[in-house]
């Protein structure tokens, strides 16, 4: 709302009213009376005013800044009559001298009252509207100038307001809070509408830092500049780069205006360092950056023109097993990396450690050839196999591969960061993936079992495993061997089970497959040819005698 000539108007009347009022309240005037009597005990002085009437003052109105009294008695002293108590003449001298610095400050402003802003308590209020000290002089606000709402309790409150009207004639002084607002309002919009013509730069000063950003006075108005936009970094925490009272360059961005919100930005100000690492940068390039800030998940590294780089755990090093950046990167470390992706949409740029690190792999198939014998360090053991660690990569050791005997595996007999001597069985070249064997380096029951038994002979077991395909049998030394469907003549496969004594023939022995095979059938032949033969050689004896004997 303007300041307009109705308003001059009624703070006119007001004016009027609130003089008249005080007068006819107060019949105020001022005197020259004289200090009768001192009474220090009840901290008073009785002054004659007149008319052998005498008022009273209280000792504290009448003292210095050090404390003494500045009268004695006889002497001479201005008091202002304000009424009658009981047809006593109730008088002051502070108001005497309030009065006087109301009258100094109306001479000293009568041609510039209209550029004054006071700022007082509000110490009463009348029916016009409300008295403002300030500085010991009093000031007149008028009702329809305050700008309070209504059953606002305001008496005792701090204001700001600007002068009006000053009148000599009645050393009165009217203020306005609601023209101050007016004026404030109005200078606010000028500096906005200013601040957000294009490429306007200003220089602020920081008032407040918070955690989400910075506000800042720029020329009496207040804006926030959000962590987004100090740095283009990305979010920053403003009070590790500022302090309050810091001045900072600044361009307004945005101005909401239903709520008053003025947004501000430190970065707008500098160049895009974006532009520079779109047209300078491509992927695949090798930069040298700083470590800024190490996190679980990967690690912030510094550009050193305000842009950071992302360093993804995974492209720390060639290693599967990182479980901490910290191991191996400290922050303030300066690094050599390779840019391996950069988004202009999203202002990201990720690198890579690792790829400028020789591969594991490939110093591997350097140095090692398949049927190579090694010692590697257990890392980790699973259901299937354990992983083998063998310079800087990892081969596995299947749980068939660990022993002989097919029931072992590698977890009842490693354990992690156990150093085993095991041989390099394949080399993937195409997947980088190894497979190991240690059960070749021990001696093979099937080849030991070769060394004492031959092919035809007997020999004797114990049945492990019925399949519909034919029997395993449990032979010494953790040796198993199979009689298939057909070789189990003449007995009857329904009639075995599990754990039965068995007596078959030798009719395989694989070393290279690591594999036995029995048979029933052979065995009853190689019986069979033995007693045939053992007829044919014993001719002293019919052959009627011989069945005989051999069924006795």
């Amino acid at each position: 709302m303007a300041f307009d000539n109705e308003s001059l108007e009624e703070e006119e009347n007001f004016a009027e009213m609130f003089a008249a009022s005080e007068k006819k309240q107060e019949s105020s005037r001022i005197v020259e009376g004289e200090i009768v009597e001192i009474q220090a005990d009840e901290n008073r002085a009785l002054v004659g005013v007149g008319d052998k009437l005498e008022g009273i003052v209280s000792l504290d109105e009448i003292r210095g800044e050090d404390g003494e009294l500045i009268f004695a008695t006889g002497d001479k002293i201005k008091v202002m009559v304000m009424g009658y108590y009981n047809e006593r003449p109730k008088i002051s001298y502070r108001k005497v001298l309030e009065q006087q610095k109301t009258i100094d400050f109306i001479e000293e402003h009568k041609e510039d009252f209209e550029e004054i802003v006071i700022e007082g308590i509000i110490t009463k209020k009348n029916r016009g509207g409300f008295v403002v000290e300030a500085d010991d002089v009093s000031f007149f606000m008028p009702r329809s100038l305050a700008a309070f709402k209504d059953g606002d309790d305001v008496v005792g409150r701090k204001i700001k307001a600007q002068v009006v009207k000053v009148d000599a004639d009645e050393n009165s002084i009217v203020v306005s809070r609601r023209k101050l607002f007016n004026e404030e309002r109005k200078r606010k919009k000028e500096i906005i509408d200013k601040l957000m013509e294009d490429d306007v730069i200003v220089a602020g000063v920081i008032k407040k830092i918070t955690s989400y950003g910075m506000f800042v006075d720029v020329g009496g108005v207040d804006g926030l500049v959000h962590y987004n936009e100090i740095s283009y970094k990305g979010p920053v925490n403003p009070s590790k780069l500022y302090k309050e009272g810091d001045e900072v360059t600044v361009k307004a961005i945005s101005y909401d205006k239903d709520k008053r919100h003025l947004s501000l930005s430190i970065k707008a100000v500098q160049p895009d360092p974006w532009a520079e690492v779109e047209s300078e940068l491509d992927e695949g390039d090798t930069i040298s950056v700083t470590v800024s800030n190490i996190e679980a998940y990967g690690v912030f590294v510094d550009l050193g023109n305000d842009i950071e780089g992302f360093l993804h755990i995974s492209e720390i090093t060639w290693s599967k097993n990182v479980k901490n950046p910290n191991d191996y990167l400290t922050v303030g470390e300066e690094i050599d990396v390779e840019v391996i992706e950069i988004n202009p949409d999203t202002h990201k740029l990720r690198v890579s450690l690792k790829r400028l690190l020789p591969k594991p792999f490939d110093e591997f198939m350097k140095n090692y050839n398949e049927g190579d014998i090694v010692t590697g360090t257990v890392t980790s053991l699973t259901d299937f196999g354990a992983f083998v660690r063998i310079g800087s990569v990892e081969g596995l050791l299947h749980n068939q591969d660990i022993s002989w005997d097919k029931n072992t595996k590698c977890k009842d007999v490693l354990k992690s960061g156990e150093e085993v001597e095991v041989k390099i069985a394949k080399i993937n070249s195409e997947d980088q993936k190894i497979s190991l064997n240690r059960k070749t380096l021990l001696e093979s029951p099937i080849d030991k079992f070769a060394t004492l038994h031959k092919i035809n002979t007997p020999i004797t077991g114990t049945i492990r495993d019925i399949k519909d395909f034919g029997v395993f049998v449990s032979l010494e030394d953790g040796v198993d061997a199979l009689i298939r469907d057909e070789d189990l003549s003449p007995l009857v496969k329904e009639e075995l089970e599990a754990g039965q004594e068995i007596e078959a023939a030798i009719a395989v022995i694989d070393t290279r497959r690591d594999r036995i095979r029995l048979s029933v059938k052979k065995l009853d032949y190689i019986k069979n040819q033995a007693l045939l033969d053992e007829i044919n050689d014993d001719s002293s004896n019919s052959l009627g005698d011989l069945i005989k004997d051999k069924f006795k």
